[in-house]
């Protein structure tokens, strides 16, 4: 499963982030030229960006991903044991919402990470539970399947996969 996160990982570092430059900044990076003045807000490769904002020559206007992660939470104690909310970023539907929270999560100071990492806790454990529910009576359905992200698509298949073989095993099949 470390693999499928990994290159969705990459994949969304190649993705454009909106940042405001703090000093007027010019690079050639790579073949990836950045040039910006100082309060010019310029969108740039997120793995660039994040290079920038260690050196303090940008700061990232990023998604508030806490408020995503609250509200995702809350969705999931509404609905009943059997149903998932869809995750979402922005009211869309996002299957690398673990991945936008992971890189969210690294900038946060160690106080806020720890409460966030409760919270996140929280809702992987909520999923997970109904994750299992449903892999184990049915396949993954597209209806089922943009309601997961990419981590729970894996988990879910891996999850109905051994419930059908172990049925297999201990009921034996009718042929």
């Amino acid at each position: 499963m470390s693999e499928l996160v990994q290159i969705h990982s990459i994949g969304y570092n190649l993705t454009d982030v909106k940042v405001e430059f703090k000093k007027d900044t010019a690079l050639d990076i790579s073949g990836v030229s950045i040039q910006g003045k100082t309060g010019e807000i310029l969108n740039i490769p997120r793995w660039s960006a994040e290079v920038l904002e260690y050196e303090k020559f940008v700061e990232i206007q990023d998604i508030d991903m806490l408020v995503e992660l609250k509200q995702a939470v809350e969705k999931e104690k509404m609905l009943g044991q059997f149903d998932l909310s869809t995750l979402q970023v922005q009211q869309q539907a996002d299957p690398h919402f673990y991945i936008k929270m992971k890189s969210y999560m690294k900038g946060l100071p160690e106080k806020d990470y720890d409460k966030v990492q409760s919270l996140l806790n929280t809702l992987v454990r909520t999923r997970q539970t109904k994750i299992i529910r449903l892999a184990d009576t049915s396949k993954l359905t597209a209806e089922i399947s943009q309601k997961l992200s990419i981590e729970e698509q894996k988990f879910y298949n891996n999850l109905h996969d051994n419930s059908s073989n172990f049925s297999k095993t201990v009921v034996g099949n009718k042929t």
